[in-house]
């Protein structure tokens, strides 16, 4: 069938959508009464198998890749195209029950062979919309070859552990605290909190009958834990600067209103290791594998445009390239 060289993006997207509508019409007990009528064209399927039209096929998925499973006017269907459709399907297939994906995947082949020759028997294929598709479609499939091969030079194992050496090497450890907060309108209503608290008044108990930040309210004011750069400034100054149980002995005075802190605790983050943010590195570098090559493929190459506008730039290397994850941003004191 030289499946790889002939299902597009544009059979794939159509294969996608109608695939659930056709795993319903293969599952047990689904009438095959309404089925459409048969082609014209002759079909002929290995024993145990049919098309969509008719009961699920048996047995596609344990095939072997040069294995025939298939004959449609003459032209075989082997394992290895079964295997790569459903590959190239992705989440399609995974919404079909698992014993039911390679008969679902042979029967979408299938229908689309009769289609597909159908449409050459009405000449189709000789149309320039056909030939312009076709020649997108080859372009796409070579350009994802190629960023394929390039990936599986350049982001290698050792070159993501070398990449993650580099970033955790620039990153020391960062401090967080975990505070909690009374957040009043007034200053002097912050003033007698205050006192209450410095005369043994129980903190959460405060925070959730007069905090006017009605997420920390509800945890007895707790923010969680933060680190530099999270909270707005004077309150961020006025929380690292305390110790432990520690309670700010003036209000703190932000764009929110009045803040009474506590510090409840500190720590210090170490670096995420290497298998945590694997995943995030090889992003970055696939991104910065592309805009490297896409700017030397540009540079050898002769490109001339017919409009006046200026080609695009390239594009540059993520801001952000460390590859370690920024910590989830704690709630800002808020109104």
């Amino acid at each position: 069938m030289m499946l790889k060289r002939t299902l597009g993006v544009g059979s794939l997207a159509l294969l996608a959508a109608i695939a659930p509508a056709l795993a319903q019409a293969q599952a047990p007990g689904s009438s095959t009464e309404e089925a459409p009528a048969a082609s014209s064209m002759q079909t002929t399927v290995e024993p145990g198998q049919e098309t969509a039209a008719g009961a699920p096929a048996t047995g596609a998925g344990a095939s072997g890749p040069d294995e025939v499973v298939a004959t449609v006017n003459g032209e075989e269907i082997t394992g290895a195209d079964v295997d790569f459709a459903r590959a190239a399907l992705g989440e399609a297939v995974e919404r079909v029950p698992e014993g039911q994906r390679d008969d679902m995947v042979l029967s979408l082949l299938i229908d689309m062979h009769l289609m597909a020759d159908a449409a050459a028997n009405e000449g189709l294929d000789d149309t320039e919309a056909f030939t312009q598709r076709m020649e997108f479609q080859r372009m796409q499939a070579l350009q994802e070859s190629y960023m394929q091969s390039l990936i599986e030079r350049t982001v290698t194992e050792e070159a993501v552990a070398a990449r993650y050496e580099e970033e955790a090497s620039k990153l020391p450890p960062r401090e967080q605290v975990s505070a909690s907060h009374i957040l009043v309108e007034d200053e002097a209503r912050a003033r007698e909190l205050i006192a209450e608290l410095q005369a043994g008044a129980d903190f959460a108990e405060l925070a959730a009958a007069n905090s006017k930040d009605p997420g920390s309210a509800e945890q007895g004011g707790s923010l969680g834990f933060f680190a530099k750069g999270q909270m707005v400034p004077q309150f961020e100054e006025a929380a690292f600067d305390l110790e432990p149980g520690e309670i700010t002995e003036e209000p703190v005075q932000s764009q929110f209103g009045y803040h009474v802190i506590r510090l409840d605790e500190t720590r210090t983050v170490p670096v995420p290791p290497l298998e945590e943010v694997a995943p995030q590195i090889q992003q970055i570098m696939v991104r910065e594998a592309y805009v490297d090559e896409i700017e030397e493929l540009k540079q050898a190459a002769s490109i001339e445009r017919s409009d006046a506008a200026a080609a695009a730039p390239a594009g540059a290397s993520p801001a952000d390239a460390s590859g370690t994850p920024q910590p989830d941003a704690a709630a800002t004191p808020a109104q």
